[in-house]
């Protein structure tokens, strides 16, 4: 990390050296689970001027250091024109730090708030045309992997969206192919807590960039979800792990996907099921709720 905080005292520097080797061992668990970075990857590294993108650039250039790994770091910055956006802020980062980098100009901004009514979200819209240039910018650097910084608050956030106005069972995925087929995405902070990106980008001092666009709208539907489980984690701590690792335990049998599971062709098997039917019934309910009571005490 690059701290430019000086004469952090002792034992503040520990816990800010724990929370360092916490993310930069998630980040490595998440890379290595699901295969996000390859021998001799180019990997484009999405720098908004947030606590998520800049964590997510110190983390991969510290693992770049030490990891068996030969791949490339390739930042890029997507200027969308904001009124006010301090251009000069990125750049001066960058280079004192060593890395590779490229500003791209685009307007989008502007598009946004011709064609979204005054009061709406823009988000959608928003991101349509970011993801559309970064993609272009991938291509012409040679990109191997575009690398995000959604987190794991980010991927739950986007399943209750999902289930809760969308009427899908569907997450944000750590690693997929965009939707022309050309390019990989990784998000390697799938595995982190929100509140300890918070933390490293405040011990680490990096210059954030506030977003004017979508920032100040209070009444985004992701802010709602966000604020809910924020109670949850703090009434029932250790909920949002749970559900976290719901999301990497999926029975198709027990939801009602007939595409998914062939319910049509479903017989008794005439013998009994090796695991048995792992429906999750009131006694279970029972242990877990004095499990978390337990916590909570």
């Amino acid at each position: 990390m690059r701290f430019t905080v000086e004469a952090v005292p002792r034992k503040e520097q520990y816990g800010i050296n724990k929370l360092h080797k916490r993310l930069r061992r998630l980040t490595g668990s998440a890379i290595s689970d699901f295969n996000m970075i390859e021998d001799g990857d180019r990997v484009m590294v999405c720098l908004s001027g947030g606590k998520d993108s800049y964590a997510l650039l110190d983390i991969l250039c510290n693992l770049q250091a030490h990891a068996p790994l030969n791949f490339e770091l390739f930042a890029v910055n997507l200027d969308q024109k904001q009124p006010g956006f301090p251009a000069h802020v990125l750049p001066e980062y960058l280079t004192n730090i060593g890395i590779r980098f490229r500003i791209v100009e685009q307007d989008t901004y502007s598009i946004v708030k011709r064609i979204i009514p005054e009061g709406k979200t823009t988000c959608s819209l928003c991101s349509r045309l970011r993801r559309g240039a970064l993609y272009r910018i991938a291509s012409e650097i040679g990109a191997t992997k575009i690398a995000l910084g959604h987190h794991r608050d980010d991927i739950l956030e986007t399943l209750f969206l999902n289930l809760f106005y969308g009427g899908k069972l569907k997450a944000m995925a750590p690693k997929l192919v965009s939707d022309d087929g050309q390019h990989i995405v990784i998000r390697p902070l799938s595995y982190c807590k929100e509140k300890d990106l918070a933390l490293y980008a405040e011990a680490a001092n990096f210059p954030i960039i506030p977003c004017n666009l979508c920032g100040s709208q209070k009444n985004l539907q992701r802010q709602a979800i966000k604020e809910m489980m924020q109670q949850w984690d703090k009434k029932y701590p250790g909920r949002l792990e749970t559900m976290f690792t719901g999301l990497q335990n999926v029975e198709p049998s027990h939801l009602a996907d007939p595409v998914l599971y062939d319910f049509q062709k479903l017989k008794a098997r005439g013998r009994p099921a090796i695991n048995g039917d792992k429906a999750f019934d009131y006694e279970t309910y029972e242990s877990e709720q004095q499990s978390l009571n337990t916590v909570n005490c």
